[in-house]
């Protein structure tokens, strides 16, 4: 470790490490974005024990750059295709710098006033943005599968209030399409429904969860006794991008006295463009909401918001206090470790605010649009190309591709892809068939991006099916 100030030593590092984030963004095309590495190759290459003394900022930064970063898949670099693309912008960056330095935890408004009214002020402004009602009220959790897992609890409060007191009732059922994201399904177990209380309603050609399949599911349940509890519907579901019919659900909701949670982690950025605010049509019926800035807001991992019409229950569900943490200011402010199971909570807002502010609202919707429109360009260019096919609709920028050929030959052609280092996609199965998935949106993403991509994909799938066309001749 140095032996000059601690704040001299702080200072010089800062500058180098921003210059190698700089340098990281300027150059990032030039790194692969999967590594070559087996597991526990790079394991291998670190020390078996802490060391003794201390080691200086240069050295730190050094076997960063050396041994780390080699070691990493790169989400933030321009062709990351695989997931949902996630980007961290610049502003996103410095105000995690800042987080870091005030080290703060917002769990109460007497811990630190503004990061709770930070908080309160920001989601304010994105639901403005997303032409929500004034009366949701917004709390920011780490990740959708955390807002779900509260969405459900909030449910089980809702429909069956004895639960909190009682245990677990075994009647309690919740809804899902087969494209809902697994977390609601893990939330469900987690919090005692039990998996076999979880109902999976079949989709339609467009990968939607079927209104009419869900009523009729809800009414065998409560003609068994059952207490239909939570429907989970979709704004761009993970496989596909789907958009279930949230106005049909919510009829079907409202009228059977069901919680209605939307899953809008990945499309529901895209309501802050006018001409995309289609897609949340009916979620200001539904009783919570969640969508991720750090999917498509450009606001770095993590970062997840909840927004719910019923925030009385949302809390109950969670309230407990000690009086380690009471002050007098309770009963005049907003005290956000009572709506989830967090007590410590990081200083998220802050990175939000930075986002907003910097870019603006034209800022952001030039972003996302430019995403939207790479997506179509490559939709066009799969189009065009006899030997692919489109395997789901592209309402965002997810686009659902394969070769016209069997599994095998698509999961090649991913792995091929990948193995390159160039470009990292992913993969779904719809209809029992192998889809390669292509999700745009870092914010350094041009078209020559997913023109390469897409020469590259084209490259390697003439590779595959000459091995294809080989195989099948010396069978």
């Amino acid at each position: 470790m140095s032996v000059s100030d601690p704040i001299d030593d702080f200072r010089r590092a800062g500058y180098a490490h921003t210059d190698w984030i700089a340098g990281y963004f300027s150059g990032v095309r030039r790194r692969r974005v999967l590594p070559e590495i087996s597991p526990g190759e790079f394991a291998a290459v670190l020390p078996v024990s802490a060391p003794e003394r201390g080691e200086s900022f240069e050295q730190l930064l050094s076997e960063f750059e050396s041994k780390v970063v080699p070691a990493l898949t790169l989400w933030n670099h321009p062709r990351f295709f695989a997931w949902f693309s996630v980007s961290s912008t610049p502003p996103s960056i410095l105000a995690e710098y800042l987080a870091a330095a005030v080290n703060v935890n917002a769990m109460l408004w007497k811990a630190s006033p503004a990061a709770t009214e930070l908080e309160q002020v920001t989601l304010g402004w994105i639901r403005e943005w997303l032409d929500l009602p004034p009366s949701f009220f917004g709390i920011i959790y780490d990740t959708a599968s955390v807002a779900v897992l509260q969405a459900i609890g909030a449910a089980r409060e809702y429909v069956a209030p004895e639960c909190r007191t009682e245990g677990m009732s075994r009647d309690l059922i919740v809804y899902v399409s087969e494209q809902t994201h697994f977390s609601s399904e893990r939330a469900a177990i987690t919090l005692g429904f039990g998996q076999k209380n979880v109902r999976k309603i079949a989709v339609d050609e467009q990968f939607r969860m079927r209104a009419d399949l869900l009523e009729s599911a809800i009414r065998e349940d409560v003609a068994a006794g059952k207490r239909p509890c939570c429907i989970v519907a979709s704004v761009g579901s993970t496989s596909t991008s789907a958009i279930d019919p949230v106005c049909e659900i919510a009829d079907i909701a409202e009228r059977y006295g069901i919680w209605l949670h939307v899953d809008a982690a990945y499309g529901g950025s895209t309501g802050v463009l006018p001409e995309m605010r289609h897609v949340l049509a009916g979620v200001e019926r539904a009783d919570s909401l969640v969508f991720n800035p750090h999917k498509w807001l450009y606001v770095s991992i993590d970062c997840s918001i909840l927004y719910t019409r019923r925030p009385e229950i949302l809390r109950r569900a969670s309230a407990l206090g000690a009086e380690y943490i009471r002050s007098v200011e309770d009963d005049q402010v907003v005290n956000y470790n009572e709506y989830g199971v967090q007590l410590g909570r990081r200083f998220r807002a802050l990175k939000l605010w930075y986002v907003l502010r910097y870019y603006g609202r034209e800022g952001v919707s030039v972003m996302l649009r430019e995403a939207l429109r790479l997506a179509q360009v490559l939709k066009g260019l799969v189009e065009a190309d006899a030997r692919f096919e489109l395997a789901a609709p592209v309402p965002f920028s997810l686009v659902c591709f394969r070769l016209r050929a069997e599994n095998a030959a698509n999961e090649r052609l991913l792995a091929a892809i990948n193995a390159s280092g160039q470009a990292f996609l992913s993969h779904t199965i719809l209809n029992e068939r192998y889809v390669l998935r292509c999700a745009i949106g870092n914010f350094q993403t041009t078209e020559q991006d997913v023109r390469e991509t897409w020469d590259l994909i084209r490259q390697q799938a003439e590779t595959v099916l000459q091995e294809h066309a080989l195989s099948g001749a010396r069978t």
